[in-house]
């Protein structure tokens, strides 16, 4: 193990470090060095208090932050620690070893995305769920899961229209999982929490090996994971969890900031440390993010400082429209060269299809990009579809198309096929966005998608956009024409950018835990960022100003902050005003 200096910390890291007999909250702003803070307390636990190594479990939520905790902790001729990496892989660890107490063999197999739709599909055949999607189900079925609800109590936590369906199609999808022996990726974490609840002496057993539990991003958790880690701590009660209110974004997948202070009402003794020195942003930047989040009233707010010096001012740029947006963002990443590598910027954006015009943009001008957990605009699934639908329109001998649409299902195809005579008749006349419409009526192609899932809603925006190129194009041909052109742009893309670091693009969301040395935050207008659908829910509100907070604090030493006046979006042409939190914001906005 390599040599520890524990002076490196500051006076607040040391504190949170140090204390290691009973239960602490670690509150840690952006960029206060949670991770090195994590790290040292397991360093400190094994080289100052002689614990085993063993007895340590550390867990967080991605592969990649837990990769960079096994890194720093090192422990070399020590041995390992007990585990360290993510939730799901914790409880995989332990059901390979325990899940015959269950009634699963040891060699179950974990269902991805795929199997799981595999399975849903054949269920949905048998039961009457007409005008019931795949995903709604799915959907409904994980978050019952992420609240450990099962099939049986399903209609008690969700009593709408549909829920004897759902609870219908989860109950027998549960059977079929266990026939197959198989867990999909959230029976994971319900079923070590069965386990641990049914039998109290592996509980206990498992409670004595796992003396000193440390926990990341806590307020991500949601009410499953909040309960797995009560049962493992609340026999020696040496428990540490870092997080921190102002970054909580993810509720629309379960998660629940509020179980920062379940942890302190569960655990009344807890130790609560504070680390708000940030060592990533300049002052600006901290006094805006400061200011921004002070807003929010429903939940503690740490107040960022910093050492550094004063560094550039923040540019919040109001521009005409969104293609004025990205010639901005392209000149301006070009003037920042060679003072900073492609890699060392980012564009940020709230939704996924502004990507598009910027994509375009960066095309067009020859810089290399890189999408960061996302897809092209024009290779997402939801745009080929369509774009293969209007391909067939105009070709009818396009065998690719015509392969990609009878995927889609036998009753799509056969409606598509019904009234391709007429689509083909009034191809002529009609302008290539109400041509769409006619396919998205004649096909119902948009009920494959369930607004209420936040990832359906994303395609369905997506597709609002695609209709918002369509309308820049009447005729169907030039704009299948122009579609063509940006596919061979990004591949010819690809050829020139191939080993070259690219410039980063990615959602709010897809950037937290993510550092840059410039910041672009784009199409920052109520209606966009805020979200229209969170602008009239307090709680949402809130945490669309956490999300603004997040994407403002990844930034180091350059923000640029853009708006637009007008945006054409999601198939029309908008006025838009400036988001609240920019301008000057008040809650009667």
């Amino acid at each position: 193990m390599r040599d520890i200096n524990f002076d490196t910390l500051n006076p607040h890291q040391m504190k949170a470090v140090s204390y290691t007999s009973g239960p602490s909250v670690i509150l840690a702003g952006a960029g206060s060095g949670k991770t090195r803070v994590l790290v040292y307390k397991v360093l400190y636990l094994i080289t100052q208090k002689k614990i085993d190594p063993k007895s340590i479990i550390m867990i967080t939520f991605t592969n990649k932050a837990a990769a960079e905790m096994k890194r720093r902790v090192d422990l070399a001729d020590r041995g390992s620690l007990g585990f360290i990496g993510t939730f799901h892989s914790f409880c995989a660890f332990i059901l390979r070893k325990y899940a015959g107490r269950l009634g699963y063999g040891p060699d179950f197999v974990i269902f991805d995305d795929d199997d799981q739709q595999t399975l849903l599909k054949q269920i949905l055949k048998k039961v009457d769920a007409d005008r019931m999607t795949l995903s709604y189900a799915a959907h409904l079925i994980s978050a019952a899961k992420n609240q450990l609800i099962p099939p049986e109590r399903f209609t008690h936590f969700f009593p709408d229209g549909k829920a004897v369906i759902v609870a219908e199609i989860y109950a027998e999808y549960q059977k079929k999982l266990k026939k197959n022996n198989a867990f999909d990726f959230d029976d994971l974490i319900m079923k070590v929490v069965e386990l641990l609840r049914r039998d109290e002496e592996l509980c206990s057993h498992l409670q004595d090996l796992y003396s000193h539990i440390l926990i990341d991003e806590f307020q991500d958790t949601n009410y499953a994971q909040y309960t797995l880690v009560r049962l493992l701590a609340e026999r020696k009660k040496n428990v540490t969890v870092v997080g921190d209110f102002s970054q909580g974004i993810y509720s629309w997948r379960g998660a629940d900031i509020r179980n920062l202070e379940k942890f302190q009402e569960d655990f009344p003794e807890s130790e609560v440390f504070y680390l708000e020195q940030n060592y990533r942003s300049t002052p600006d930047i901290l006094d805006f993010a400061n200011d921004i989040i002070s807003k929010n009233s429903g939940h503690p707010i740490l107040k960022l400082f910093t050492k550094q010096g004063k560094g550039e001012e923040i540019a919040i740029k109001e521009l005409q429209n969104e293609e004025e947006e990205s010639l901005f963002v392209v000149s301006e990443i070009e003037r920042l060269q060679p003072e900073y590598k492609y890699k060392d910027i980012a564009v940020l954006y709230r939704i996924n299809a502004q990507s598009r015009s910027l994509e375009e943009a960066l095309l067009q001008y020859g810089i290399p990009y890189m999408l960061v957990g996302g897809t092209r605009f024009y290779e997402r699934k939801e745009i080929k579809d369509i774009l293969s639908y209007l391909r067939l329109v105009v070709n009818p001998e396009n065998e690719v198309a015509k392969e990609r649409i009878q995927k889609l299902g036998k009753r799509r195809w056969t409606e598509f096929v019904a009234s391709f005579t007429q689509l083909r008749a009034e191809a002529e006349k009609k302008d290539s966005a109400d041509i769409m419409e006619d396919i998205f009526d004649s096909t119902q192609y948009l009920s494959l998608y369930d607004t209420n899932d936040p990832d359906d809603y994303s395609r369905l925006e997506n597709i609002k956009e695609l209709k918002s190129v369509a309308l820049s194009y009447p005729k169907l041909n030039e704009f299948l024409e122009q579609v063509a052109l940006v596919e061979s742009e990004y591949s010819e893309g690809e050829k020139q950018q191939k080993g070259k670091e690219g410039v980063r693009l990615m959602t709010l969301h897809q950037a937290k835990g993510l550092e840059f040395s410039a910041v672009f935050l784009i199409g920052v207008e109520e209606g966009i960022l805020p979200h229209s659908r969170s602008i009239n829910d307090y709680h949402q509100l809130e945490e669309e100003r956490r999300l603004m907070y997040v994407g403002v604090t990844r930034a180091k030493e350059r923000l640029y902050i853009s708006h637009a006046r007008r945006r054409f979006m999601f198939g029309r042409r908008m006025e838009s005003s400036p988001s609240r939190f920019i301008a000057n914001e008040s809650e009667e906005w």
